[in-house]
């Protein structure tokens, strides 16, 4: 077994990797990792390598625990959108020697940050990778895994450049980067046809009494020179809410209070609900029912943006707080890692692109949501960016409200890595997307 550390320098690191090479079968421990092989292992996955074909085999584990015990800890699927720099392939790969060999000859430089995700993506660039769905070692982690913040984290801005590299010399070998935006996006015009309003806030909800007035007395309170409303799409609430809301319109007519006649919607079918109805505006600009937005020229601000810029889509920049506004580490995230030359490809490697987003509502009805309730904005946020000019805000025009009551407040890691298995999904159909558009 030849064992890699996250504090070897890039040229060590080669050395290892060209051992593997050189050693056929061999099996690699992956940094941060103290790794004992299960009797047979290496065996069956060198089985799988030779039947299958594959440039790479990984699977599953049994993880120490402090106490001693032993849990199963599950590899994720691959997909060809896993392009995430935390996939999660297991403690342990097997790698061809062929396929290592032609992996690191794909390497314009060395690498000080990203030397194993430019491996994982080249090794996928030369043959099938296979997962196997079972323990192949005892594993104990030996080092903390970046938590979710690391990609916006001005701290760590040398490595992201490094890992933004990585990926863009990838989509451009599989066929699916995109050339700066000057070169290939549509600027829309938004300044025809005719609407009620000029922009609605959205607002989906299901059960949210504590926080939904806070919400929409922050959007109805937004000081703009221009018509606007706010659609709140109540999915069907039994907590109080859906009284809640009916006082407020009651007091407010640019409040437009919406029960789906339909059952079974997510957060996306709920934006449907609402970019779909007559009562919506020329643009649709987000805000959850956790959350309020910053000053009262938020929604100026991106409406001016669109005006401006043209574009098809506008995200903000916003500041975690507590539900008393108390701002709460790690305080602004501006999402800083998006360029105007490659953020739409870069995209593709990020788990987020900000708040508020906000559409132009004639686009957005023809693109629509998925009908989920995780990554639906990021489904839209590929499609539009794939064609359209996005505008960004970079300075906090919404605070982000974290409470006990959040339905993302406190992930299980089963349901991270459904969620993570769902986004990597629409990251593959965007590859197909992209690559289609390239040979157009």
């Amino acid at each position: 077994m030849i064992t890699l550390y996250h504090n070897e320098n890039a040229d060590t690191l080669r050395r290892h990797l060209c051992a593997v090479a050189a050693r056929p079968d061999e099996v690699m421990a992956l940094p941060g990792w103290s790794v004992t092989m299960l009797p047979g292992a290496a065996r069956r996955m060198r089985q799988v390598l030779r039947v299958t074909g594959a440039a790479l085999v990984y699977g599953d584990c049994w993880l120490r625990q402090s106490d001693g015990s032993l849990r199963m800890a599950k590899s994720e699927e691959w997909q060809p959108g896993a392009l995430r720099e935390g996939f999660d392939m297991g403690p342990v790969w097997m790698v061809s020697p062929v396929a290592m060999e032609s992996a690191l000859g794909t390497f314009g430089h060395e690498y000080t940050y990203g030397m194993l995700y430019a491996l994982r993506l080249a090794l996928q660039r030369q043959g099938p990778v296979v997962r196997l769905g079972e323990p192949l070692c005892i594993a104990e982690r030996v080092e903390t895994a970046a938590d979710q913040w690391a990609y916006v984290d001005p701290a760590n801005r040398e490595r992201q450049i490094e890992l933004e590299d990585i990926c863009s010399a990838h989509l451009k070998a599989v066929g699916a980067y995109l050339e700066g935006e000057s070169a290939r996006v549509d600027r829309t015009h938004t300044d025809g046809g005719e609407w009620p309003v000029e922009a609605s806030v959205v607002i989906p909800v299901r059960n949210r009494v504590a926080t939904i007035g806070d919400a929409v007395r922050s959007a109805l309170s937004q000081d703009a020179d221009f018509n606007y409303n706010v659609i709140v799409v109540d999915n069907h609430s039994d907590d109080g809410t859906t009284e809640l809301l009916d006082s407020l319109a009651a007091g407010d007519s640019r409040l437009v209070h919406v029960v789906p006649e339909e059952e079974g919607l997510g957060i996306g079918g709920c934006w449907n609900t609402a970019i779909l109805h007559p009562a919506c505006g020329r643009y649709a600009v987000q805000l959850d029912s956790d959350d309020i937005y910053s000053s009262s020229d938020t929604l100026r601000r991106v409406v001016d943006t669109f005006r401006r810029e043209r574009c098809a889509m506008v995200v903000g920049s916003y500041t975690l707080t507590d539900i008393d506004g108390n701002t709460i580490p790690p305080g602004l995230i501006d999402h800083r890692e998006w360029t105007r030359l490659n953020g739409r490809n870069n995209l593709l490697r990020v788990n987020g692109i900000g708040a508020p987003r906000a559409f132009v509502t004639s686009i957005a009805r023809d693109l629509l949501f998925p009908n989920s309730s995780y990554g639906e904005d990021y489904a839209m946020a590929l499609a539009i960016s794939r064609r359209w000019h996005v505008g960004r805000i970079f300075d906090s025009i919404y605070m982000c409200r974290r409470w006990s009551g959040n339905s993302d407040a406190s992930l299980s890691p089963e349901k991270l890595r459904e969620f993570n298995h769902y986004k990597d999904s629409l990251r593959t159909m965007e590859i197909v997307a992209r690559r289609a558009l390239n040979r157009d």
